[in-house]
């Protein structure tokens, strides 16, 4: 796997590079601002980004803004967003127009290299990855935080680990339960987000992006 990283802290950015590499992955540039970003996405051709939301010269958007205009550029890269705060300006256009090879996650969920790295190959074998806390962001900007409600306390520890990527199989090691009892609360999941059978393979990705019905 082939990476850039785009954040504005350098220590950060050093940190990253280090760990990733421990586990194989290779780095092939970590830039400070989205100008470079984009410039060395042309140049390397990674297969994933990651990118800080918030970078220079404002502080506000530039990251998600280069997502969007690289997503344009190279629809087959994969992008990961990390953000210490949540955000929906841009991210909204990107997850509505362009759901796979996708992630948002907040850096204080990402606890350990091991949760980067499957939510970067959960993307790149064209996933999707949202933290729980960006998709209620995401729904209540758009009326329908109610849907999360209808939920148990069960299902949506389930809907937090399919967020996060998790096959059924995983999230059935993770809960101690077993894989049909996983399969029974992600049905009752599919019903109340009113997420009915289709022919779409992404399903699984509807079910945490119920807003995107709006």
């Amino acid at each position: 796997m082939r990476v850039v990283i785009a954040d504005d802290s350098g220590l950060l950015r050093d940190g990253l590079t280090r760990l990733l590499a421990e586990t194989g992955t290779d780095v092939v540039a970590a830039v400070g601002d989205a100008i470079d970003l984009i410039a060395t996405v042309d140049q390397h051709r990674p297969d994933l980004a990651v990118i800080d939301i918030r970078m220079p010269p404002t502080y506000t958007h530039e990251g998600a803004r280069a997502a969007l205009e690289l997503r344009e550029r190279h629809p087959q890269l994969g992008i990961l967003l990390l953000s210490q705060s949540l955000e929906s300006r841009y991210v909204v256009d990107l997850v509505r127009a362009h759901p796979q090879r996708f992630g948002y996650l907040l850096k204080d969920r990402v606890v350990d290299v091991d949760v980067l790295v499957q939510a970067m190959h959960t993307i790149l074998a064209g996933g999707t990855v949202l933290d729980p806390a960006v998709v209620a962001h995401l729904m209540g900007n758009t009326g329908l935080a109610g849907q999360l409600d209808r939920l148990s306390a069960r299902e949506r520890e389930v809907l937090d680990l399919m967020a996060q990527g998790r096959s059924n199989a995983a999230i059935a090691s993770d809960l101690l339960i077993d894989l049909r009892t996983v399969e029974s609360h992600i049905a009752r999941i599919m019903t109340k987000l009113d997420l009915h059978p289709s022919a779409d393979e992404h399903r699984r990705v509807l079910a945490v992006l119920a807003w995107l019905r709006s």
